[in-house]
């Protein structure tokens, strides 16, 4: 009889235990079917958020590269566009509306190393992509798998990309005057009067060797520059030959073969006569408005001299006029005898930068560090 009641009793508590079990099933499985929903679409929506970034980084991308190759705003957009439809979002490839895509100015701020996009303006160099995902774009918001278990069925999200293409249109302004004869260090001329320019020894030596190096680090940035190339002095005769005042020996080009061989050729002779300072930089202004500019480039001034300025107007109005015309004077003054304070006041007039080299290795050191200033692109 005892044995038959404990037969019954655990029956009983077995039975209450299994439904207690369905009760607690009952009570979790809506629990763990909201939470396996919740872990899926977050997880659906990180992906989806990625590819929009991918997308609208690729869009602002290929419209600034565009805007700086045409020059041409509708065909930016148009390459913009193009870029987005290429990624796909939530396996839709991206549609884009003009409205989406803005063009202004991409300028890097003082305070740290990135660049804020400001709408319009006139010297366009950077595109804004916003990439949208929502009810009112044209692809319609995302839908989520088990979301609507909680009650939501979609998403709408949004992301913005700005990239900058810093092209700029560059020309050098390089003294030939007599003094570019002489030793880099010291006093007194590196070789005969009448022969060429000592190849190391000279000031112009070391400016020959500096310009190389210029042009191969303009070479190795992943933007287009295009570069000129301006020599000045005064005007005579000396050695049996005739020297100009100024000459545009090199227009501007993407490419530089020219100005190498203007420099080679230049070095192949003697330099001589005073230094005309301003008017080298009057014919730099003159290549810089010329007809083989780039309507949204920057456009800059690298003017070096190693002497004092004793002919012609005073630089400061050659470069309030450049100013005008928003070109930057960077100047690069080479040698004790140089005129450091009135090169300084010339790129301060400009809102450009003055450096000084004490010797050839600090020349060229400087030269290269100008040609490689600016990045390429930048995305917000």
């Amino acid at each position: 009889m005892v044995t038959r009641f404990l037969k019954l009793s655990r029956s009983k508590n077995h039975n209450h235990r299994q439904g207690a079990m369905l009760v607690l099933i009952a009570i979790t499985l809506p629990l763990v079917v909201i939470m396996a929903a919740f872990a899926l679409d977050v997880a659906w929506m990180q992906l989806v958020r990625t590819e929009l970034r991918t997308a609208t980084d690729s869009a602002s991308r290929a419209g600034a590269k565009t805007l700086s190759l045409a020059q041409n705003v509708p065909d930016a957009r148009t390459a913009a566009k193009e870029a987005a439809r290429r990624n796909t979002v939530a396996g839709t490839p991206l549609a884009l509306r003009d409205s989406e895509i803005e063009f202004g100015t991409g300028r890097q701020s003082t305070s740290t190393s990135r660049f804020n996009f400001t709408a319009g303006g006139t010297l366009l160099n950077a595109v804004r992509v916003t990439g949208n995902r929502t009810a009112a774009s044209l692809d319609g918001p995302v839908d989520l798998f088990l979301g609507r278990v909680m009650g939501v069925s979609t998403f709408e999200p949004t992301q913005v990309a700005a990239a900058t293409q810093l092209d700029r249109d560059i020309c050098l302004v390089v003294d030939r005057s007599g003094s570019m004869m002489e030793r880099i260090t010291g006093s007194g001329l590196a070789g005969p009067t009448c022969s060429p320019p000592h190849a190391t020894r000279s000031r112009w030596g070391a400016l020959n060797t500096a310009v190389a190096g210029f042009l191969d680090e303009l070479e190795d940035t992943a933007q287009d520059e295009q570069c000129a190339l301006v020599s000045y002095s005064s005007a005579g005769s000396e050695c049996g030959m005739t020297f100009t005042t100024s000459d545009i020996n090199a227009d501007l080009d993407l490419n530089y073969s020219l100005i190498r061989s203007e420099m080679a050729r230049l070095s192949s002779r003697p330099v001589k006569g005073f230094t005309a300072i301003s008017a080298g930089l009057d014919n730099g202004v003159r290549v810089l408005t010329g007809s083989r500019i780039r309507p949204f480039a920057l456009k800059s001034i690298v003017l070096m001299t190693d002497g004092l300025h004793n002919r012609g107007r005073e630089p400061i109005l050659s470069a309030r006029e450049a100013a005008a015309l928003n070109i930057v004077v960077n100047t690069v003054t080479f040698s004790s005898s140089a005129d450091i304070r009135r090169m300084q006041d010339v790129a301060n007039a400009t809102g450009g930068r003055h450096f000084h080299a004490p010797d050839a290795a600090a020349l060229e050191r400087i030269f290269r560090e100008i040609a490689a200033t600016l990045p390429v692109m930048t995305t917000e």
